[in-house]
């Protein structure tokens, strides 16, 4: 699951970073970006010492600059996380995204409720936390079942909380 709990060493306060799901890691990107370019170079061998080699290499160094360049591209555009710590009285949500502010919601953890919205939705199983008078959306880039198990854990962690420390 892209997600994970944090031990960050306090028993009142727990921590859960969210981030998309790279199906192809760094290594496989340079292991495809690798394998196209020895692709390619195979079939040119027969042309070596030919003028037509120079009039092809210049296409096909494009072709791999625009495969490299769309897959970093894509790469950063990914680069999301998402931090969200409930304490006993507050719980607060960050969200750091390449290129864009970050943004930040709080709430008093007794007063924050989690919800799964199936219909009428940008995407199904629509998470969001609610609380201090907003609601937002948690995990937008996670898929529909790890919404589904996301929202069973977060709502654990809110009980926890919310047990140590009565409403003010």
């Amino acid at each position: 699951m892209p997600y994970e709990w944090i031990d960050t060493g306090d028993a009142s306060r727990a921590e859960l970073h969210l981030w998309p799901y790279r199906s192809l890691p760094r290594r496989g990107f340079v292991t495809f970006i690798l394998v196209t370019v020895a692709m390619l170079c195979l079939p040119l061998l027969g042309l070596i010492g030919s003028a037509v080699l120079w009039g092809l290499l210049p296409f096909l160094a494009a072709a791999v600059g625009g495969m490299w360049w769309a897959l970093s591209r894509s790469y950063r555009d990914g680069e999301i996380i998402e931090i969200l710590r409930i304490g006993e009285e507050t719980t607060d949500l960050t969200r750091h995204e390449r290129g864009k502010p970050i943004r930040q919601w709080s709430a008093p953890t007794y007063w924050v409720a989690t919800r799964l919205y199936d219909k009428n939705m940008p995407v199904p199983k629509y998470l969001t936390l609610k609380g201090g008078g907003r609601e937002v959306e948690l995990g937008a880039f996670l898929s529909e079942d790890e919404r589904v198990a996301l929202v069973k854990e977060v709502d654990a962690e809110l009980l926890r909380r919310r047990q140590a420390v009565p409403p003010s």
